[in-house]
Formats: C-alpha cells, sequence, structure tokens
C-alpha cells in the first residue's frame, strides 16, 4: 500500500493538530518548494484573496488529484437522481478494471478496508463507497469504472462548468499504461518516438480504444507486464497524464468550499465522497467543510483542498510538484498533512509561505 493511500487513511483517525506547535513537515514541504521554484507550482487563497503563488498557471501533471472532477459528477448525478448513489455494483464489474502492480497496492487495500467495515454484501458494494475508494484509496479500477458510469464526456464538461481553461483532455488511467508496453523488446526510443508523435487527440482516442477493449478482452489484461514499463517509459507516461493548473484547481476548490454551481442535494454527496476527512470529531472542532484529493506517479506528486473553517473563514490550495526523485517523493508525501494543517490552522505559518513565494 502506497503512502499517499495510507496517509489519505489516516486522515481520518490522526487527532487535530489545533493549538499546538506548528506540524514539522510543514516547514521541511515549504523549504522544498523554495529551494526548487522550477519543481514546483502553488496557489493558496484565503477569503477569495490570493496569498501565496508561485508558478500558478504553469501546466502540471495532476495524477490522482484530476479524480477530484470525477468526484464532482458523481456527487452531481447521485444528487439529481440520474444515479442511485446506494445502488449495489458486482465487485466482478469492478476487476474488469483492474490492472494489477500499477496502483501501488491501491485497489486490494480498498476492498480489505471495505470488507473489514462489513461493506461488502454478496459480492457487491455501493456506487457511494466505490466513490469513497476512488477518493480515500484512490483506485485506479473504481475511477474507470465511474468513468463509463458517469460518462466521459459529461465529466469532462465540468472543466467548462467551473471556468477551468487550462486542463488538459480527461482519459482513462488504467488503459494508458498499455500504450507503453513492450511485447516485441523493441527499443524504447522506437515506442517513445511513435507516442511523442500523437497529437493530445490521437492520444486519448487510442487510449479510449483500449479501454473499450479491456472490459471484455480477458486476455489482452494477462499479457500485460509492469516490468515492461521502464523507469524512462514511466516518465514519458506520467508527463502526459491529465494536466492542469494550480491556480485552476484552487478556482474549483474555492468553487466548491462556497457551494456554488451544485444543488444542495449534490453538495450532501460529495461531502461524504470528497469530505472524507471531516468523519473526524477532531476535524469537525475545527472545520465546516474540508475536502482533499492527492494524486502521485514516482515523478509526481500533488494535492488540492478546500477548507472552511468554524470561524467562517474559507482556505483553499494546490500545490503540485514534478520532476521528482524517489527519495524526495517518498518523504514529501509524509509531509503532505503537515503541510495542509500548517496552511488551515497556523496563521503564522500561512504568513511566512505568504513572504517566502512573493
Amino acid at each position: 500500500m502506497s503512502w499517499l493511500k495510507i496517509i489519505a487513511l489516516a486522515a481520518l483517525l490522526l487527532p487535530s493538530l489545533h493549538g499546538q506547535a506548528q506540524p514539522p513537515g510543514a516547514d521541511s514541504l515549504l523549504q522544498f518548494i523554495t529551494q526548487n521554484k522550477n519543481r514546483s507550482a502553488v496557489c493558496i487563497a484565503r477569503n477569495d484573496t490570493i496569498i501565496a503563488r508561485l508558478n500558478e498557471n504553469k501546466l502540471m501533471p495532476l495524477a490522482s488529484t484530476v479524480k477530484m472532477l470525477i468526484a464532482v459528477e458523481f456527487a452531481k448525478q447521485a444528487g439529481t437522481g440520474v444515479i442511485d448513489e446506494e445502488a449495489l455494483v458486482p465487485l466482478s464489474e469492478l476487476d474488469k478494471y483492474y490492472l494489477a502492480g500499477t496502483d501501488g497496492g491501491a485497489h486490494p487495500a480498498w476492498l480489505q478496508y471495505e470488507k473489514q467495515k462489513n461493506n461488502i454484501k454478496n459480492d457487491s458494494i455501493s456506487l457511494k463507497n466505490i466513490a469513497r475508494g476512488m477518493i480515500i484509496f484512490s483506485s485506479n479500477a473504481n475511477t474507470e469504472y465511474l468513468l463509463d458510469l458517469l460518462g466521459l464526456d459529461n465529466t469532462s464538461s465540468n472543466t467548462q462548468l467551473f471556468g477551468l481553461k487550462k486542463h488538459t483532455a480527461l482519459y482513462p488511467i488504467v488503459s494508458s499504461f498499455f500504450l507503453y508496453q513492450n511485447p516485441h523488446k523493441a527499443k524504447e526510443d522506437k515506442i517513445l518516438k511513435s507516442i511523442a508523435a500523437l497529437t493530445e487527440e490521437q492520444y486519448c482516442k487510442t487510449i479510449y480504444q483500449i479501454h473499450k477493449a479491456l472490459k471484455y478482452d480477458t486476455v489482452l489484461k494477462k499479457k500485460f507486464r509492469m516490468e515492461e514499463m521502464s523507469m524512462k517509459l514511466q516518465k514519458t507516461w506520467s508527463d502526459r497524464l491529465t494536466a492542469s493548473t494550480a491556480a485552476e484547481y484552487v478556482q474549483l476548490c474555492s468553487i466548491l468550499n462556497r457551494r456554488k454551481f451544485l444543488t444542495s442535494d449534490s453538495y450532501g454527496v460529495l461531502a461524504e465522497v470528497l469530505e472524507f476527512v471531516m468523519e473526524n470529531p477532531a476535524n469537525q472542532k475545527i472545520y465546516k467543510h474540508l475536502g482533499i484529493k492527492n494524486g502521485s506517479t514516482a515523478f509526481v506528486l500533488t494535492e488540492a483542498f478546500y477548507a472552511t473553517l468554524q470561524d467562517g473563514s474559507r482556505i483553499e490550495a494546490a500545490y503540485f510538484f514534478n520532476n521528482l526523485t524517489p527519495e524526495e517523493n517518498t518523504r514529501m508525501q509524509r509531509w503532505l498533512n503537515d503541510l495542509r494543517r500548517g496552511i488551515t490552522q497556523h496563521p503564522a505559518f500561512l504568513t511566512q509561505v505568504s513572504k517566502q513565494l512573493q
């Protein structure tokens, strides 16, 4: 199970640091940002005013943070009665989208969690818990199932709804791995050259064709070998993930934080999915709302969140990193919770961030 999944689940259980000393990881991550500005993008808003920014308009791979948009579409459709969030789905349907070795153990960890919670009935589970698994554990299988259910076009249209002008196309993440297979041991440069020649539209169209085949072609999935994806291939795959900017995701988070554009019923569903940390009673003492999604690859680390504190103040933030080493990535994932707590619960630290990123 990857660090991000452990951190996300632990956020339900960890006590708040409100009123205590500033969390040490916050300073460590801020120091990394100031020393590695070319690999970082940051945007932080407080009460509708941007107070810290760095490369905020630079396109960066989103990794699983893009799943925030899918959670929004799920909430829209569930809140308006298009789908029933309590409808049960056979686990065998999710298995069609699962590709072993590509998600850091997220999907098996989610299944184990749901079994412990007794949420699996007759080998089926509710749509709501599938959506929560997409957010809390970042299950890619759940994500692709939901993309099919909700509709890729419907989900993509949220970029227009929320005014996200710098956002590349969404596509099924699991299926994209197949573009980087090397069954005939061809030279990597040849594979990379053929991929580089694809436009964004061609790239996404090819992936979606694989996605449609994957649901019914079990042989295709059995032939997949993660070990054929060298780090060089993985880097190209990572760089071509759906991308956006820190400023765009702060804009999205600001709209969600203010409960705009969607119905109250839809926001009720969104709270169940994206605001899972509010199930921690300690967080309820500090926040009215706290919605989070993060993501990672071997080279990328991203997070976007929105928070409304009990005093009514609102904070939205997005911080994206790329071209990380494995060692840097591992350390920084441990610091994410501390950074978020520092930004939302320690005004002096927020002032420090603002000054250092001016």
